[in-house]
């Protein structure tokens, strides 16, 4: 407070006469404020409009424990739907393909090895609902062993594509962990 009892702050703005010239600032020019003619003259151009991602595939990341169950459930689902409309093991082993390659893909990075491994056990636990129940537990373990032997190409081709899914995402996770080590921080 002053002595005549108002603030320091409250006292008269000094503003310079109009007939003086504008002061010169010390910024440089990038940092400049624009001047009332350019700020007009600068167009704000309306922002884009949101674009709707288009609907892609899920993404899920499977455990080890995961992807066996799934490659497990979705062949026993499928072996027993073949078993009820088909019969044909030939449509059982072109329905594994696409299953191995989705267990492959859906496998998280951490177990990528795990998928190789629980194609071919899923296989064989899709068989049960195909094999003849004739026999006993003699017959049906010699149907499903009879099976396993005349579809082991499908077998040995899904397990081929599950290999190679996992093998090309593992190249690309060591790829990627390498350039960013070498990136700068």
């Amino acid at each position: 407070m002053s002595r005549s009892g108002r603030s320091v702050w409250a006292t008269r703005s000094y503003r310079r006469p109009s007939s003086a010239p504008p002061a010169r600032s010390n910024r440089p020019v990038s940092q400049r404020r624009p001047s009332a003619e350019q700020a007009a003259a600068a167009v704000r151009r309306p922002a884009p409009a949101p674009q709707v991602p288009l609907r892609r595939f899920p993404e899920p990341r499977l455990t080890g424990l995961g992807s066996g169950l799934f490659c497990g459930a979705v062949m026993l689902l499928l072996g027993w739907l073949d078993s009820l409309l088909f019969g044909s093991l030939t449509v059982y082993g072109v329905l594994f393909l696409p299953v191995c390659a989705l267990t492959a893909v859906w496998v998280r990075e951490g177990d990528l090895l795990t998928a190789p491994v629980v194609v071919p056990i899923a296989f064989a636990l899709g068989l049960l609902p195909l094999v003849g129940d004739g026999g006993g537990v003699g017959g049906y373990l010699m149907g499903l062993v009879t099976a396993l032997a005349t579809e082991a190409g499908w077998l040995y081709g899904g397990t081929l594509i599950a290999g190679v899914v996992v093998i090309v995402r593992r190249v690309r996770l060591v790829a990627r962990r390498v350039a960013a080590r070498r990136r700068p921080s």
